[in-house]
């Protein structure tokens, strides 16, 4: 029963992002089952644009719907990018990156002029911090880097697949999942001190990106903040 709720706050939430969507657009699309609810309200809707994703799964569900996906590096600008986040405070920090996909998802969102967030409303925080922070890290010396991680005073472990192997990403990393206590005051500090770490690619904090966030609620309301 909650599970059918948050999937109708999902899909409320991305039928309203599709109205920001204008024929002619270059959309970015982002990765997780909010992002793929909007695709699919992208899709019934028969918007005439172009896209490009941010994961293999994002671009097969496009191309299944008849959306042309293009390649991010033969594309000068993105006009707006849509994607979801694991959670979102009230200044619009988020932690992003529970598909794994949050390197290639800031890229995009860099690239785009505007970023729309879709939500729902379980995913609102007063802080964030309450889920696990994904941190990129690559293959090579990946012991060394971990260690380095954890001696910033903060616990996690690698991403493992169902079968118990290694979760790689797209770009042929590894993946840690690390863990707060309670949410950081300032995570900000944390995320650059983990960027300054030989090894670690990027980690799931998205601050100053969020140009509009979308809310959906399981009654099909959303609220625009």
């Amino acid at each position: 029963m909650m599970e059918a709720m948050i999937d109708d706050a999902k899909m409320a939430a991305g039928r309203k992002a599709v109205q920001f969507i204008k024929n002619g657009m270059i959309v970015g699309l982002g990765s997780g089952s909010t992002a793929e609810c909007f695709i699919q309200a992208l899709i019934d809707s028969d918007r005439k644009i172009q896209a490009v994703a941010s994961s293999r799964a994002s671009a097969d569900l496009a191309k299944r719907g008849g959306i042309e996906v293009l390649d991010i590096n033969t594309v000068p600008r993105i006009d707006i990018t849509v994607d979801g986040a694991d959670e979102i405070d009230p200044q619009n920090r988020m932690i992003k990156g529970g598909g794994g996909a949050h390197v290639r998802e800031k890229i995009l969102a860099s690239a785009s002029d505007e970023l729309i967030i879709v939500v729902d409303n379980t995913k609102l925080v007063p802080s964030i911090g309450t889920r696990k922070l994904p941190i990129e890290v690559m293959f090579y010396g990946s012991p060394a880097t971990r260690m380095k991680i954890e001696r910033t005073g903060h616990q996690g472990q690698w991403r493992l697949n169902p079968d118990g192997t290694l979760f790689i990403t797209e770009n042929g990393n590894l993946l840690f999942d690390m863990h707060f206590s309670s949410p950081p005051k300032a995570p900000e500090h944390i995320h650059d001190a983990l960027l300054h770490i030989p090894g670690v690619v990027d980690t799931g904090f998205f601050f100053n990106m969020a140009k509009r966030v979308i809310i959906g609620y399981p009654n099909g309301k959303t609220e625009i903040r």
